[in-house]
């Protein structure tokens, strides 16, 4: 085993306790101290630097049968980090080299050497690799390029458009040459971002008023694909000002995740009749073979600043929980994330 240096005896972790019902609780979590384990052959110990925190966690909550494992009761849960070797038992990985990888919600893992994906630090922030240049940066490339099937002339409605994904989704559509993008988000604030500082060409706050009114102002000739984070009225509103030939993208709908009950479908499906349209969901974990091409394409966009991101970063593992219910409530603008 390579040297280590002094390691603290426990490390932190977040452990579910029970499965939320509506609005995840702080009683249905505990931050735990658990012993840092040492690596085993092929494994490494990181040291965790920044967490991922997203919203398809809160279905994993969830004992449903869903697309992905629930998280078990009682034991740390799982999610998106980057971090630094600090002892290594795996051929390919010394101590001091950046991974990324999948045991996130802690501060210390120990990870399997053919799961943990080294980055370079000093091409971009670390982490960018949980953004912009990691999963929710694929997640927008995958669903609007291969999903939906974009096309150059293209108009663009964009939910959740201020997120991680959603400001991903937006400027590639216009880096690619859509004819329109449009925008909704939760503020005013928001709003002028997307406008003034991601460059899309109109955006609403849903909280305004109706969805499809504001939709149809903002797009008065219709819209070529929808890429949906939201659901609910904003799916109902997108396939309202569907042209024809029109393709819906569904990412995710962060408006119905904590309901108790079913939420109501779109009252107006049978417009796809009409127009032709299409509605299809994804995950980004079917479409990882495009990791290589969204690199090249989308890193050098974020170096010349053509492609522009934001952060929302909390401090500390014991706000971990908290910046995931900030993520159900909206609290961020593009990627949030925990600095440890």
């Amino acid at each position: 085993m390579t040297d280590t240096p002094t390691l603290p005896a426990v490390s932190r972790e977040w452990h579910l306790l029970s499965r939320p019902v509506g609005w995840p609780k702080p009683e249905d979590f505990a931050l735990v101290e658990a012993e840092v384990p040492q690596p085993g052959e092929g494994q490494v110990l990181v040291r965790n630097r920044y967490l991922s925190v997203d919203p398809y966690m809160r279905g994993r909550m969830s004992a449903a049968k869903s697309y992905v494992a629930p998280f078990e009761l009682g034991k740390v849960m799982q999610g998106g980090a980057v971090g630094e070797v600090v002892a290594s038992n795996a051929e390919g990985l010394s101590v001091g080299d950046h991974v990324l990888h999948f045991l996130g919600w802690r501060e210390y893992a120990v990870v399997a050497g053919k799961n943990a994906v080294k980055v370079d630090a000093g091409a971009a922030p670390l982490s960018t690799y949980l953004g912009v240049l990691g999963m929710t940066g694929l997640t927008a490339y995958a669903g609007l390029l291969r999903t939906a099937a974009f096309k150059e002339g293209d108009a663009v409605f964009v939910s959740g458009a201020a997120g991680a994904v959603g400001g991903q989704v937006g400027q590639i559509a216009k880096l690619k040459g859509a004819s329109r993008v449009i925008g909704s988000a939760g503020s005013a604030e928001k709003v002028k971002l997307l406008v003034e500082e991601y460059g899309f060409d109109a955006a609403f706050n849903y909280k305004d008023g109706p969805v499809s009114e504001q939709l149809r102002a903002a797009a008065p000739d219709g819209i070529d694909v929808y890429f949906d984070n939201v659901g609910g009225d904003h799916l109902e509103a997108a396939i309202g000002s569907l042209n024809q030939g029109g393709r819906i993208a569904v990412c995710g709908m962060i408006s119905v995740y904590n309901n108790t009950e079913p939420a109501p479908g779109p009252r107006n499906l049978a417009r796809l009749i009409q127009t032709r349209g299409r509605i299809e969901g994804f995950l980004v974990g079917d479409h990882y073979d495009l990791q290589s091409q969204f690199v090249q394409e989308v890193a050098p966009w974020v170096a010349s600043g053509e492609l522009k991101y934001r952060e929302t970063v909390v401090e500390g593992i014991e706000n971990n929980l908290e910046a995931f219910l900030g993520v159900l409530r909206g609290d961020n603008t593009g990627k949030m994330i925990v600095k440890l």
